[in-house]
Parts: structure tokens; sequence; C-alpha cells
């Protein structure tokens, strides 16, 4: 199914930017990475190095997620209005849903366009709104419901773990990968932050406002009755209870009311707020800003370090793996995935720093240097990066991270020599000695040809005439390739022969004219220094 939404409109009725966009493919009972699509959106220049907070829903299939996060989308762009909701007219556009009984989304969905957010710190915030496929439908296994749920709690850094009516023992049950993957984390590391961060339970239609009030007060006290230990219950559920409470920094719940039987029933329902009750429309209002203000937002961090948009694409690439056999994975290979993507994200961040330093020494618009003062330079820029990857907190011992480290001093001698093609070009005589050369033979071949005519040796005047007129055509042959762009391995070749001619015989003459004239020079400045002062 194509979810792509051309151009849908906010509330205020001004173009949204962006779309919904696949990053996770679903086959049959298979998941694929949209690498490219992927990079497109956190790759881009102007966030790829900004923190990150990705906010995804997931849960049961036909239960509003799209519906809920196009919410999420209206009040991101308003940007701050407190009528973010807009006016009861505006159908509700972004990510696609539909009501009906058959499943809408499939896979995982981005949208296309992150909002960036300043809090009231003045940090620039990322934020990412994730879709994901809805559990427990007629066409997926437990397996690719488990899988999709998984791959959103480990990336987000807040997960609506949206439900309806009220929080069973199932509910729980399907935590139950993450506490045993949790459990191991934990243990690898006494101190390592708790693997996973926002849980938030979302009760759709609460039908027992009775017993606890809508809202978050009346879900607090749901949750904590949930998720009460106690000795009358079996061993395994008290772990359960357990595991989750260790495995997620915060828990939350928030009780939603019923959005009214038009919603329900009307095929022809488009989110309008007219159609929706004025309690769920009051809700909504408190429960979008609860997670999506400036000053709320939770930005995603892995081992206790916050992550940029740059190091989350590691860590899609590294979950995306284990989740692609026939069976789910072990936890110990989602923690082996966890630290490898933990490694590499390091890695690219060093990577990125050391780039950005050399950019402002010898980048585009920056004049050419010296190979010797380059070359410091490089070595200062390495040490910082190196510096960047022994600082940042890793998972997996020094021994495991040593790999990355190594890969790093690899990928940074690469780009230096890219950065010493790049300065290499920028020296005008690097760029003309070809020219240059071939005149210079020329110009001696031409000297040397009268020379030798006057004293009458004819043999060497007609060689050095057929010299001259050699290196005359391959000067013009250089410039015709050069600027014409065909036969580029000739225009190569015939640098090779200039660049041969200059190191084995010019650069030698050139030297000792140097050196000949700075001889000369101290000389006469000694002379005239020498000479008695007139009065």
């Amino acid at each position: 199914m194509d979810h792509e939404i051309l151009a849908p409109v906010s509330a205020q009725g001004e173009r949204l930017k962006g779309q919904p966009i696949q990053i996770v493919e679903a086959g049959e009972h298979t998941f694929k990475l949209n690498e490219e699509a992927l990079e497109r959106v956190l790759l881009n220049p102007e966030i790829q190095d900004k923190k990150v907070a990705v906010v995804s829903v997931a849960g049961a299939f036909r239960k509003g997620k799209s519906f809920l996060l196009d919410f999420f989308l209206r009040y991101l762009n308003a940007k701050g209005d407190p009528d973010w909701l807009g006016d009861d007219e505006s159908p509700l556009e972004g990510f696609s849903w539909r009501g009906g009984s058959e499943r809408e989304t499939t896979g995982i969905l981005l949208w296309s366009e992150p909002f960036v957010c300043k809090t009231s710190s003045g940090e620039e915030i990322v934020v990412l709104l994730m879709d994901t496929q809805g559990a427990f439908d007629s066409e997926s296994t437990v397996r690719d419901c488990a899988t999709v749920f998984a791959l959103s709690t480990m990336i987000s850094s807040v997960q609506v773990y949206n439900i309806t009516q009220n929080i069973q023992e199932d509910d729980l049950q399907h935590l139950q990968l993450f506490t045993e993957y949790g459990r191991l984390a934990l243990e690898a590391n006494d101190n390592i932050s708790k693997p996973f961060q926002c849980l938030e339970f979302l009760v759709r239609d609460w039908s027992f406002p009775y017993e606890a009030d809508y809202g978050a007060a009346g879900g607090r006290k749901i949750l904590e009755r949930r998720l009460q230990i106690s000795d009358k219950q079996h061993n395994e559920l008290q772990q359960l209870r357990s595991h989750i409470k260790s495995c997620f920094e915060n828990i939350g719940c928030f009780l939603m009311p019923h959005p009214g039987l038009k919603v329900a029933t009307n095929p022809k329902f488009d989110g309008r707020l007219k159609d929706i009750e004025p309690d769920f429309k009051d809700k909504l209002q408190i429960l979008v800003p609860l997670l999506l203000d400036e000053d709320n937002l939770k930005i995603k961090e892995m081992n206790g370090q916050k992550i940029t948009c740059r190091e989350l694409v590691e860590y899609f690439k590294a979950y995306i793996k284990i989740y692609q056999g026939e069976e789910l994975p072990e936890p110990k290979s989602m923690l082996l995935a966890t630290a490898e993507a933990n490694n590499l994200a390091a890695v690219s961040s060093s990577k990125s720093r050391y780039t950005k330093e050399m950019e402002k020494i010898c980048g585009g618009d920056k004049p050419y240097l010296h190979p010797e003062q380059l070359e410091r330079e490089h070595i200062r820029c390495l040490t910082i990066a190196m510096d960047l990857f022994d600082d940042t907190r890793k998972m997996g011992g020094k021994e495991f991270s040593s790999i990355y480290k190594e890969q790093l001093q690899k990928d940074i001698e690469e780009a230096n020599d890219n950065f010493k093609s790049h300065n290499e070009g920028k020296n005008i005589f690097s760029s003309a000695r070809t020219p240059a050369v071939l005149f210079s033979v020329m110009a001696i071949a031409y000297f040397l040809s009268g020379f030798f005519g006057i004293i009458g040796i004819e043999s060497f005047a007609s060689l050095m005439n057929w010299a001259l007129g050699i290196f005359l055509i391959l000067l013009i042959t250089w410039i015709y390739c050069r600027y014409s762009g065909d036969h580029a391995s000739i225009g190569q070749h015939i640098d090779q022969v200039a660049n041969v001619i200059w190191d084995k015989a010019l650069m030698q003459i050139y030297t000792q004219a140097v050196q000949q004239g700075i001889k000369q020079t101290a000389k006469q400045a000694v002379r005239q220094n020498s000479r008695p002062k007139s009065d």
C-alpha cells in the first residue's frame, strides 16, 4: 500500500511540509530497512549533528495510532500556538489513516520533515514522529508483531503503547522480550543506565471514569495497580513486573475517553473536530503537550549517552539485522547489536568531528596549505577525534571497542588522503605545472636550436627543432583534452610526462637558481651594510 500523502494541510490551513515515508518495509513475514530513505531524513546536514527525540506509537491494529499521530503533527506545526487543535471544519491529515476493520499501516513509517524545537535552555532538539504497523491482524504472525514492537521500543525515546479499555495481563506480556534484554544489559554493566527511556501506556476508550479519572493522574492510579507485586502472584508475573520497572526510566499512563460514535461508526469521518466528543478534545490538549512540549521532550539516549540523528542511523541498521532471521532474536543478540551500534555511532561522530575540524583548515573556500603544515593539522584533528572516541561511553568493553577504534583510524586516514588531494588541487603551480613545464622545455629547445645553429652544429640544432615541435604538439593536445573533456587518459599521460621532467630536471634547476639568488641577495646586503655611513 502506498502511504504517501501529497501536501497535507494543517489545522491552520497551511501546507504541511513532508509526508510519511516507509523506513522499515514489511514483506512476507520479513522486514527490510530502507536505508536510502532513512539517511535522506536523518543525514540532512541541517540536523544530522543535533540531538534527537523519537516519539513512536505502537499497539494493536485499528486502534487509532495514525489518527493520534496526526494530532501530534498539528501540535508541532502550530509552533506553540495555544489554539493548535484548529477549527472544527479542518479534516485531519498527515499519516495515512481511515476508518474500518482492515489494517492501514505496514512496517514502520517516519515523517519525512523532522521538527526542530528549542528548549527553554536554548538547545535545539530534532523531533521525529514514528508510526508502526498494528499488531495482531489476520496477516501478521506473533513474530511479526513482536518485531515491529521491539524495533519501535528500542529506537524511540518515548514509546506510546496504544491499548484500549484497560491494561490487561497480555499487554504486559508483550514487554517480556524487553525485560529479559534489560536484565542482561544491567548485568553486563553495573553502571549502565536503564536500557529504555519512556513507556507511556495510552488507554483509549477508558470506560471506568468512576474508578479513575481521565488523564495522567487516573492513569497513574491504574498503572500502580497493574504493576503492583504481591505474594499471591505467580513468580513469573512478579518477575515480569519487576523487570518492566527496572528496564524503563519512566513509565506513565494516560486514560482517554471515547472519541464518540460519529468517529467509530461514520465511514465518511475525516477527522473534523466537530465530529469528536468534547471530552476527547479536552484530554488531547493535555496529552499532546505532555509528550511534545519543548521542555517535556525526551532526548534519545543509549548507554547514558544522548545521541544525534547521525548516530541514530547506526542503531537502525544494527537492530534491523537481528530481526531478519526466521526466529525472534535472543536477548543476548539484542545486547550485542546495541553494543555494536553504540561503537559505530561513536566512530561516526568522531569521524564527523575530524572532518569538520579539517574543513575549517583546508575546506573548499580555504587557501592552499603547505603539505607539512597540512600534516600537522591532520595530526591535531586526528588527536581530537580519537580523544572524542575514547571519552564516549561505549558498551562491550575495551577489547570490543578496540576493533572500532582501528576502523576509525582507517576511515580518518582515507579522509586525510582526500583532503591532501583537494589541497593539492588548490596549488596554482600544481594546476599549471604541465603547461609551464612543456612551455619551459620548448623555450629551452628553441634557445639551444639557435645556439647550435650559430656555432654550426646543425644536427643538434635539428634535434632541438624536433623536440620543440613534439612538445608544442603535446601542449596543444593537453589543452584540448583538458578543456574539452575528451580523451582524459591522454591528458593524464601528458601530466605524468610533465611531472617526470619537473621532478628529474627542472625542479633541481629551479632550486639551484633560487639558492643562488638568495646567496647573491645576502652578499649584496652584507656589502651595503659594510659601507661607511656618510655624515
